[in-house]
């Protein structure tokens, strides 16, 4: 009986961490930075895109629709980057 109970706290237990993981946001942007695009290597990416929807997912250097967090006013000092601003249709 005690085992039983144990288990089952354990289960609940851990399913309470889950839910707290998956509802936290992956990748939340932090004040005073922002998303800069153009100049991430492969696998190098902060988050998703179009074309995937994780971090570490970019499959070539300089693509411009990949980013990553750089703080604010860094990005238009690098040669062929632009502030990431996704297009919504």
């Amino acid at each position: 009986m005690k085992d039983s109970k144990t288990l089952l706290v354990s289960a609940i237990a851990g399913l309470i961490v889950l839910t707290g993981t998956l509802a936290a946001p992956a990748h939340a942007a932090k004040e005073g930075f922002e998303k800069c695009a153009g100049i991430v290597k492969a696998g190098k990416n902060d988050c998703g895109t179009s074309k995937h929807a994780c971090a570490g997912q970019a499959t070539k250097n300089g693509d411009k629709e990949e980013w990553l967090y750089v703080p604010t006013g860094t990005c238009e000092k690098v040669v062929g980057a632009a502030v990431y601003n996704p297009k919504k249709s």
